[in-house]
């Protein structure tokens, strides 16, 4: 199955540079939060809407991480699902290894409003 995380692309070059990915969510890492937040599909546009509108109108550049989630557990990371909003999230205990990743994409808000990636 395939799930998404949303990212600052400074954080994901970063990763790449060290083979793991360590952040939960913007401004929070894996160690003060726990996990890395994902989300399914059909959640990406409402969790960016909630939480990275603000980020993406400063400025911050971001990307759609496309995860491999038997990857993930392959390496040793285990992924759980989770309630919050009302909803069940994937949330990742452990770094995520860049391997894991199979695609970046680019994204953004559009003139109308709609999240694009």
């Amino acid at each position: 199955m395939t799930i998404y995380h949303i990212a600052a692309r400074s954080s994901w070059d970063a990763a790449v540079a060290t083979g793991e990915y360590r952040v939960s969510t913007l401004e929070q890492s894996l160690d003060e939060v726990g996990f890395i937040h994902a989300s399914f599909a059909d959640q990406i546009a409402g969790t960016a809407d909630r939480f990275y509108r603000p980020a993406a109108e400063a400025g911050v550049r971001l990307c759609v991480l496309v995860i491999d989630e038997d990857s993930v557990r392959a390496a040793g990371t285990e992924i759980r699902e989770e309630a919050g909003n009302g909803q069940r999230f994937p949330h990742i205990y452990g770094p995520l290894a860049t391997d894991c990743v199979t695609e970046v994409r680019e994204a953004a808000f559009g003139a109308d409003g709609a999240f694009r990636y």
